[in-house]
């Protein structure tokens, strides 16, 4: 199949041409009712604030009949603010046209690309070597992280056919490396990234106009040379073939679109931080209201996404009103994700990625010629035992080999004893964590046949974060069981979600489960799920460091007790292994496992309901931990096969090492200051997971 760009889907149907009379009313219509909307939404988002001014003072200003105080709230907080989201959600939304029309691909955007992930981590990169930079080199560094991510995005998704399915799992994989790069420069430099967490959710505020009229100078400009481009994305979405036939330089014209959406989205992130889902939502709302000319969609797109932007910041400061007491505030990304993880779902499920029949879009072979099983297994024990010994020995306080030995087997001095006797059961824990971890990937893999299908991509992690969050907050006093029990149950629940949604054809039929529809509407629901617990952390003014650090998966200050929530997850994996012959038929599809008498509409329901007591379980415990589930399971497949009997014990020890020695690492690199033990793993996950898509792209 010829190449097509970024995507080789099928192009959209064409509507039915209608006379240009026709037209014009209707885009002229829906861009009136959008620039109402939005002067609404700007007039009630300049009103709020906690300095008790409100919009009849600011009218008595512009009107002549104000005072001192009210001047300066408005030049110095109100009008910056404002202006800020103006200037965001038009860069947004004109860059969201851009990448959805030269891509033809209604679920990309500049997040989902990892464009805004990757300017925030030159933001950050920046902020950490200390070099304090104006609005324009900001920018600049913005921009130049937004082409790397581009880039990367398209040197994993290029070769073979290029599906959405597979260019947004791209785009995932860039974005959450560099999310997690971000994370890990935070952790080394705290006062030099101090402020860059907050602002990483995005946020509005600004101390002044500077930033606002500087960065909205080169918005204006890229929302002026987008419009140059409309006419040949119109022609482009026919198809690459159509449109040069028509004239159209698609080797030009496609580069060109993503250089100014980049522009676009890095002058965004440079003002206000990553700001996810508005650059999707506005272009989709748009075509729907049908307008769908590139010409009259970018502008219109700006109006809503501004509106979008400027109302979710709005609902953020009135969930949560700031105050002396209370000085944090939901930022506005979290509201926008909170809007678009379910939109991003409902679309997925529309998405044809063509994977239902013939399997995932990113495929692993298996080791075909296994070396013997024991000495694999074994080697991998030794190297677990290896794990936890150096894991007992690092740390802010270092101890020798001999007094690891001595504080083990015999009495040592009482320093020695102490601290072997509190890293002992942190690291068990983490052993005990990894295992379960690997082996809820596993399962999960096996029904939806897909090595991405790690319980952080599909949602299970977030949905068990927020049913732990849940408890935290709605009954402080419960018994420490109500934790694991209300993680379980909220990792089951958002994983029946995303397979109810993710279940059936593309034109909204019944059909088999597409493995990369599912990984997609897992990301949406990932993202649902962690914008509710953020609004509720900072609803409850909870202890937000503590709670985010939790958040990132870590294993601080665990001790025994930690291991007997880990006791279900872990009969629930040995029971796994148990039921090897049933899960190895999953793999199968669906007509020859039926032909041999297998259940499988309830195989399916009982492994997946196993995978995710396992994932839930774990993110009670540690709480979210990544890409263990990814990792873990694929190395044990390339050296001991894909048989479970054998592939998940193996995965349970790969885990473990895995999960031991991010925690040793995290605590030795920084001592006495932790590194959470999530963000090591995904430095270590993320990786792993471009090597897979780059490996495997001809798939």
């Amino acid at each position: 199949m010829a190449r097509e760009g970024l995507t080789a889907a099928p192009a959209p149907a064409r509507p039915r041409p209608r006379p240009l009379g026709s037209r014009r009313p209707r885009a002229l219509l829906v861009g009136g009712a959008l620039s109402l909307l939005l002067c609404l939404v700007a007039v009630v988002h300049l009103g709020l604030g906690v300095s008790g001014v409100g919009i009849g003072d600011i009218v008595d200003l512009l009107l002549g009949h104000g005072d001192a105080r009210t001047r300066d709230v408005l030049m110095g907080s109100r009008l910056p603010r404002t202006l800020t989201g103006l200037v965001v959600g038009v860069a947004l939304g004109v860059s969201g046209v851009l990448v959805q029309g030269a891509t033809r691909n209604p679920l990309a955007a500049p997040d989902t690309l990892g464009v805004n992930a990757g300017a925030y981590l030159a933001v950050v990169l920046v902020a950490f070597t200390g070099v304090s930079l104006g609005p324009l080199p900001a920018g600049g560094a913005a921009l130049l992280g937004g082409l790397v991510a581009v880039a990367v995005v398209y040197a994993l998704s290029s070769g073979g056919v290029m599906t959405p399915g597979k260019v947004l799992l791209a785009g995932a994989t860039v974005a959450l490396a560099a999310t997690a790069g971000a994370e890990f420069l935070q952790m080394l430099d705290v006062n030099a990234t101090r402020g860059l967490f907050f602002w990483g959710n995005g946020t509005l505020m600004q101390s002044g106009l500077e930033r606002p009229l500087v960065l909205g100078a080169v918005v204006l400009a890229g929302a002026l040379i987008a419009p140059l481009l409309a006419r040949p994305l119109d022609l482009l979405s026919l198809g690459d073939e159509t449109a040069q036939a028509m004239g159209v330089r698609v080797e030009r014209i496609r580069p060109a679109a993503f250089l100014v959406a980049v522009l676009l989205s890095a002058a965004a992130v440079s003002l206000a931080g990553p700001i996810g889902f508005v650059g999707l939502i506005a272009p989709v709302v748009v075509r729907q209201l049908g307008v769908r000319a590139h010409a009259a969609m970018m502008p219109m797109a700006a109006l809503l996404a501004a509106a979008l932007v400027l109302g979710a910041d709005a609902a953020a400061q009135l969930i949560v009103r700031p105050s002396a007491t209370q000085p944090a505030e939901i930022p506005v990304g979290v509201v926008t994700a909170l809007i678009g993880g379910p939109v991003f779902m409902l679309l997925a499920r529309r998405v044809s990625t063509g994977d239902a029949d013939t399997g995932a879009a990113v495929a692993v072979s298996d080791q075909r010629r296994a070396p013997a099983y024991a000495v694999v297994l074994g080697g991998g024990l030794a190297a677990l035992a290896l794990a936890i010994a150096v894991s007992l020995r690092v740390g802010d306080v270092q101890i020798s080999w001999g007094g690891l030995v001595t504080a083990l087997f015999s009495t040592a001095d009482q320093i020695t004893e102490s601290v072997v006797a509190y890293r002992l059961p942190r690291v068990l824990v983490a052993a005990l964590a990894g295992a379960c971890l690997a082996v809820a990937g596993a399962a999960v893999q096996a029904v939806v046949r897909n090595p991405l299908a790690e319980p952080g991509l599909v949602g299970v992690t977030g949905g068990a974060s927020l049913g732990a969050v849940a408890v935290i907050l709605v009954v402080p006093s419960a018994p420490l069981v109500a934790l694991p029990a209300a993680a379980a149950v909220g990792g089951v629940l958002m994983l029946a979600v995303v397979l109810l949604v993710a279940r059936g054809s593309a034109k909204g039929g019944r059909g088999g489960l597409d493995p990369t529809r599912v990984v997609l509407v897992g990301l949406g629901a990932a993202a649902t799920a962690m914008a509710l617990v953020n609004i509720m952390v900072v609803g409850a003014q909870m202890n937000i460091s503590a709670a985010l650090g939790w958040l990132a998966g870590s294993t601080y200050a665990r001790d025994f007790s930690a291991l007997a929530w880990l006791a279900v997850p872990a009969l629930v994996a040995v029971g796994l292994v148990a039921a090897a012959r049933p899960v190895n038929l999953l793999s199968l599809g669906d007509e020859l496992p039926r032909a041999l008498g297998l259940e499988l509409g309830r195989a399916r329901l009982l492994v997946l309901g196993a995978g995710a007591v396992l994932a839930a379980g774990t993110a009670a415990a540690v709480g979210a931990v990544g890409f263990v589930g990814l990792v873990a399971p694929h190395l044990a497949r390339r050296v001991v096969g894909s048989g479970t009997a054998r592939m998940v014990p193996m995965a349970a020890v790969l885990g473990s090492v895995l999960v031991v020695s991010s925690d040793a690492l995290g605590r030795w690199l920084l001592a006495p200051t932790e590194i959470p033990v999530g963000i090591v793993t995904a430095l270590v996950g993320a990786p792993y997971l471009v090597w897979l898509l780059r490996r495997t792209r001809e798939v």
